[in-house]
C-alpha cells in the first residue's frame, strides 16, 4: 500500500488495541512480530524481515541521517482485559512497552522519505536476558542515532542509565560444627554478612549530597547457605547487585571489591571466591547532540514546554547500543513508568496520541539538525 495511508487518530487507537489483544510474555513475541511485519507492509516500509532471534526489522526512508526507533515486544506475565476507559487504555503492556513502541511505528509509518532514514526495530526478551537487543548490536546496523521506546511520560527524556555489575560471593568454612557448640567452627553465613557489609561499606561510602542518580549501589539480592537447622554452615552464597552511576566505569567497582574481598578473607581467615554474573556499562548521552536537541524541539512543538533530561537508576537496552555503536542514544515515549507491570496497566489515549506527533517533529528536527552539524564540519 502507499506509504501515504492517512494515520488517524482512530487507526492509531486500534492499532495500540490489537497489538494489546495478542499475549506476548518474554520469548513468546511471535504473534506481535507477524501482526507488525504485517502492518510494516501496508504502511510502506521495506527490507521487512523478522531475524533468527524473533525480531521485526524494517526500514523507511532513505539517506542521512540514520536512527533506530527501538521498543520491545515483551511484557511480564500476567493478562489484562483490553478496554478503552475514561480516557485510558489498558492491557498488559500499554505502559511497558506496547504504546511506545506502537507511537515509534506510526511516526516512522507517516514521517516524509525525505527526513533521513529510519530503522524500526521491534525486539524481544527486554524482561528476560536482552537476547533481543544483543543480537541486534551484532548485526552491526548502519545507524548515527538511536531511540528506545520506555515509558518515561511525554515530557522527560531519559539521557542516562547506571551500569550493573551482578556478584555471586561464595564463602567456603572447610568444616561445621554442632549449633550447641559453634565456637567448634566458623559459621559461613555469618562470615557471608562480614564479607557482603564491608563490600557494602567499600562502595557505597562517601557518598554524602549525591543525587540517587550518581550513587553508587550494593544490595544482597539473594543468599543460600546451610544443611541442616542445627549445623553451622560450611558454605554460603550470596548475589549481590551493583549499579554503577555515569561517572564509574565496571573495572573502576570491579577492582574495590576484588581488593575488598581479598583483605576480608585474609583478615577472617575463610575462603571466599567471587564470580561476576553480569557487566553493564553506565551510559550518558550527549546533552547538546543534534537527537536531544531535535526531541526536545519536537516536544516544544507539540506540548509547549521544555523537557527534562532525567537519569535513571535502573539499567536498560540502551546502555548496550550506546556503549557497542558509540552513538548518542536516548530513552522515550508515552506512559508513566509507575503503571508499568501492575495489575491494571495503562496509558493515557491523548498523551499517546501526542507522543505520535513529538516522534514526527523529532524526525522533521534531526534532519536539519544532522545536516548543520556535518556542514559545520563536528
Amino acid at each position: 500500500m502507499d506509504s501515504s495511508i492517512t494515520i488517524t487518530p482512530r487507526f492509531s487507537v486500534k492499532m495500540l488495541e490489537q497489538a494489546l489483544r495478542l499475549y506476548t510474555p518474554s520469548l513468546s513475541e511471535k504473534p506481535l512480530a507477524e501482526f507488525l511485519a504485517d502492518k510494516c507492509d501496508d504502511l510502506g516500509f521495506e527490507n521487512i524481515r523478522i531475524d533468527d532471534v524473533g525480531n521485526l526489522i524494517a526500514t523507511k526512508g532513505s539517506g542521512s541521517p540514520k536512527i533506530l526507533l527501538c521498543g520491545h515486544m515483551d511484557t511480564v506475565p500476567g493478562k489484562i482485559k483490553v478496554r478503552n476507559d475514561n480516557g485510558h487504555i489498558y492491557g498488559r503492556g500499554a505502559s511497558d512497552a506496547k504504546a511506545p513502541l506502537m507511537a515509534m511505528l506510526l511516526a516512522a509509518a507517516s514521517a516524509h522519505n525525505d527526513n533521513g532514514t529510519v530503522v524500526f526495530a521491534a525486539v524481544v526478551d527486554e524482561e528476560g536476558n536482552a537476547t533481543g537487543i544483543k543480537s541486534l548490536v551484532k548485526q552491526k546496523l548502519d545507524i548515527d542515532y538511536a531511540i528506545f521506546g520506555e515509558p518515561s511520560s511525554i515530557r522527560n527524556i531519559t539521557i542516562a542509565y547506571k551500569g550493573r555489575i551482578a556478584i555471586n560471593l561464595k564463602i567456603n568454612v572447610g568444616d561445621s560444627a554442632h549449633a550447641s557448640a559453634p565456637w567448634l567452627a566458623k559459621n559461613a553465613i555469618e562470615e557471608s554478612y562480614v564479607f557482603t557489609s564491608a563490600i557494602k561499606q567499600a562502595l557505597e561510602g562517601d557518598q554524602n549530597g549525591k543525587a540517587k542518580s550518581m550513587m553508587l549501589t550494593a544490595v544482597i539480592t539473594e543468599i543460600k547457605g546451610g544443611t541442616s537447622h542445627n549445623v553451622t554452615a560450611v558454605e554460603c552464597d550470596a548475589i549481590m547487585d551493583i549499579r554503577i552511576p555515569v561517572d564509574m566505569n565496571c573495572k573502576m567497582v570491579g577492582e574495590k571489591i576484588a581488593t575488598t574481598v581479598q583483605e576480608v578473607a585474609k583478615k577472617q581467615g575463610v575462603n571466599a571466591f567471587y564470580s561476576v554474573l553480569d557487566e553493564t556499562e553506565p551510559f550518558e548521552a550527549p546533552h547538546n547532540s543534534p537527537l536531544v536537541r531535535a526531541l526536545t524541539l519536537g516536544i516544544l512543538d507539540v506540548e509547549k514546554s521544555r523537557p527534562q533530561l532525567i537519569r535513571k537508576t535502573g539499567t536498560g537496552d540502551m546502555n548496550i547500543i550506546g556503549n557497542s555503536l558509540n552513538i548518542p542514544v536516548v530513552t522515550y515515549g508515552p506512559g508513566d513508568p509507575h503503571a508499568s507491570h501492575t495489575v491494571d496497566e495503562r496509558v493515557s489515549t491523548d498523551e499517546y496520541l501526542r507522543s505520535i506527533e513529538v516522534f514526527k517533529q523529532m524526525l522533521y528536527h534531526l534532519k536539519r539538525l544532522h545536516v548543520n552539524q556535518k556542514d559545520s564540519g563536528k
